[in-house]
């Protein structure tokens, strides 16, 4: 229903939609913009701000590095410099094509790494790290992958775009509001706006920004797109994608039923947030007021206000010390309250930002095992965090950029559905296939201990266990290791040349010709360019 409704509304001006959806979004965008204010203002500027505003500046900095710190370790979890996902094969299929499992999985990890490759290209980190500190921050975000060429990544603020979900939380629609300047518009734009009203072009000058809207909306099989400006369909901006080829990733941080829009991270510690701030303020103001240093003198005193005024250190004067005082706050008490509160505020938000000085308990022999532990055990409270990520960003930015890497690279061909599978490695598994190469070692180990080394080999192969411990920690293994070929021929090599040593020269003479022609042969080197 709600897709036939998507198709209907196409003749509306992408403008209207944009009006349309817009209100729905409006609670939304002023908690993101009061999660900003309280931890890094410039992430969601307040209503109406410009280039010659000022943004607030908050009283602590413990936000904005909270923050930080998140979006840093979510983005070493989740976009690591080594692939972050793995081809995962069916065991049907492996016994299909021999059971070459090593093989295999040898081809798979070098097209992952021509994947990862694409990121660079693509410079997609830096987008991906600004993209999770909104995410933190606001809760939303909006991540453009151009499908081809050498465009970047670009992000989309949550007041830059609109949405429209069905019931289960899918994107049915899509519109962004870019603010671009005349001069910066395409050859196609500016003939629209000229079209429209002649005069436009002047009035508008090189400097002055153009509304320019673009829509993305599910028909019901593929994603349609456009671009319009001044209420006119810029034709040569129409597209459409695949189902799961959408460019435009909307993301969220955390999902509730019914809602188009995400929660932050933020916005669940708010109320400490804001008491932070606020006894901060009274700490700043306090401690200033206290750190004021005013003298008061008597006027019934014999000390002269004018002597006390003019007086350099080291001075002789006459006077009594009694007619001088100095003006105390008093308010130390108060303030070491107001401090400890603060301190006690700032230690639990340290923990929910999975902030170092957190991890580690207070004393001097804290063990470097402990403090690996504990961080292990706040990383596993974003579990769900991972897990909704690994869905909705990190397998759709898989598929696009295993699209734009075969656009790019003509002689790779795609990868056959019913072959391999990306399946992502998420959380603190997430820094590569060091999990599956643990699991195998930790095999290994148990396999030799228990049977010993002569019974394991006899039931183990060397070769496949190189090759799958190659494929796991991501190395390519191409003049590395030698083929099974080559092998053989190195150990026939050494046979003969044990024989030779242990029995001489004239035992393989006694053994006739056709002895030495065995031998000749196994002896024989691989042929070489130059040839004997």
């Amino acid at each position: 229903m709600a897709e036939k409704k998507l198709v209907l509304s196409a003749d509306q001006t992408a403008e209207q939609r944009y009006t349309a959806l817009e209100q729905d979004r409006n609670s939304f965008l002023q908690r993101a913009r009061e999660c900003a204010a309280l931890t890094i203002p410039s992430v969601m500027p307040p209503q109406g701000f410009s280039s010659s505003s000022t943004l607030p500046t908050p009283y602590q900095s413990l936000g904005a590095r909270g923050c930080r710190t998140l979006a840093s370790k979510l983005l070493l979890s989740l976009f690591p410099s080594v692939p972050f996902f793995n081809y995962r094969v069916d065991d049907q299929i492996l016994q299909k094509l021999g059971n070459k499992r090593g093989e295999i999985e040898k081809a798979l990890a070098s097209r992952e790494r021509a994947v990862a490759t694409e990121l660079d290209i693509c410079v997609f980190r830096p987008a991906a790290f600004s993209s999770l500190l909104h995410l933190v921050i606001t809760g939303n975000a909006c991540v453009y992958i151009p499908p081809k060429g050498e465009d970047l990544a670009q992000l989309y603020r949550l007041d830059q775009y609109v949405v429209r979900r069905d019931a289960a939380g899918n994107l049915l629609e899509l519109i962004i509001k870019e603010t671009i300047d005349y001069v910066s518009l395409s050859d196609d734009v500016r003939a629209i706006i000229n079209t429209k009203d002649q005069g436009e072009e002047k009035k508008l000058g090189v400097d002055q920004p153009v509304d320019l809207y673009t829509r993305v909306y599910f028909d019901g099989s593929m994603w349609q797109s456009y671009q319009e400006v001044a209420g006119t369909t810029v034709e040569s901006t129409r597209g459409s994608y695949k189902k799961d080829e959408n460019p435009y990733l909307v993301l969220r941080f955390s999902t509730q039923p019914g809602e188009a829009y995400g929660r932050s991270y933020v916005e669940e510690y708010l109320g400490d947030l804001d008491s932070l701030e606020a006894l901060s303020e009274a700490l700043v103001e306090g401690s200033a007021a206290s750190a004021r240093i005013l003298f008061l003198v008597d006027p019934a005193g014999v000390t002269s206000l004018k002597v006390v005024t003019e007086a350099k250190t080291g001075d002789v004067r006459s006077g009594k010390a009694e007619d001088v005082t100095t003006m105390q706050v008093q308010k130390g008490a108060d303030l070491n309250v107001a401090k400890s509160s603060a301190e006690e505020i700032a230690n639990r938000l340290s923990y929910a930002f999975l902030l170092h000085s957190s991890v580690q308990r207070a004393g001097e022999r804290v063990t470097a095992e402990e403090i690996r532990y504990m961080a292990s055990e706040l990383d596993d409270g974003l579990g769900g965090v991972y897990t909704l990520f690994a869905a909705h960003y990190q397998l759709p930015a898989v598929r696009l950029f295993e699209r734009r890497m075969e656009k790019r690279i003509k002689n790779v061909p795609p990868l056959p559905d019913d072959l391999a599978t990306p399946v992502i490695v998420a959380g603190l598994e997430a820094i590569g296939r060091g999990h599956n190469q643990r699991n195998l070692s930790t095999f290994l180990k148990e396999v030799i201990g228990t049977l010993g080394p002569e019974v394991s080999m006899r039931y183990l192969k060397p070769g496949e266990f190189i090759s799958r411990a190659a494929a796991a920690y991501n190395i390519d293994t191409e003049g590395l290791i030698p083929s099974e070929e080559e092998i053989a021929q190195a150990e026939q090599q050494a046979q003969i040349m044990a024989l030779i040593q242990h029995l001489g020269p004239n035992a393989v003479n006694a053994a006739g010709g056709m002895g030495k022609e065995g031998v000749k042969g196994m002896m024989q080197p691989p042929p070489s360019p130059q040839g004997q």
